[in-house]
C-alpha cells in the first residue's frame, strides 16, 4: 500500500524530473534546429529567451536536472551498498538539500535579470 513516505516520494519526483528533462531537451533541439531557416528565425526565436517566463523555466529546468542528479547518485549508492537502503531516507533529504542549494544560487543568479538588471 502506497502510504506516501519518501521512497514514493523519491521515485515520483525522479520520474517527473527525467520527463522535464526530456521536454527541455525536445525544445532544445527544435530551437537549435532553427538555423536551417537562417540566422534571423534562430535569433527571433533566441532572444525570446532572455524574457522572465524563459528565466523562470530556467530556473525550474535547473532543479530539475539537480535533483534528477543527485537522486540518481543516491539510487546508485542504494543499489551498490548494502548499507545505502539502510540510510535511503536520510540520503533523499541529503538531495532535497543539494537541489535547494543549486536553485538557490540559480535563483541568486537569475532573479536580477528577470527584474530588468544584469
Amino acid at each position: 500500500m502506497y502510504r506516501g513516505n519518501e521512497g514514493q516520494w523519491a521515485f515520483l519526483l525522479h520520474r517527473l524530473s527525467g520527463l522535464a528533462i526530456l521536454a527541455y531537451f525536445l525544445l532544445h533541439v527544435v530551437s537549435i534546429s532553427l538555423i536551417i531557416f537562417g540566422e534571423e528565425a534562430y535569433m527571433k526565436v533566441h532572444h525570446l529567451y532572455d524574457l522572465w517566463p524563459f528565466r523562470v523555466g530556467l530556473i525550474a529546468v535547473t532543479a530539475g536536472v539537480a535533483y534528477h542528479a543527485f537522486n540518481g547518485l543516491r539510487i546508485i549508492v542504494m543499489d551498490f551498498t548494502g548499507a545505502g537502503v539502510a540510510y535511503q531516507r536520510q540520503m533523499w533529504y541529503g538531495v532535497l538539500a543539494l537541489t535547494a542549494l543549486v536553485t538557490l544560487y540559480t535563483l541568486y543568479v537569475n532573479v536580477p535579470r528577470i527584474l530588468g538588471g544584469y
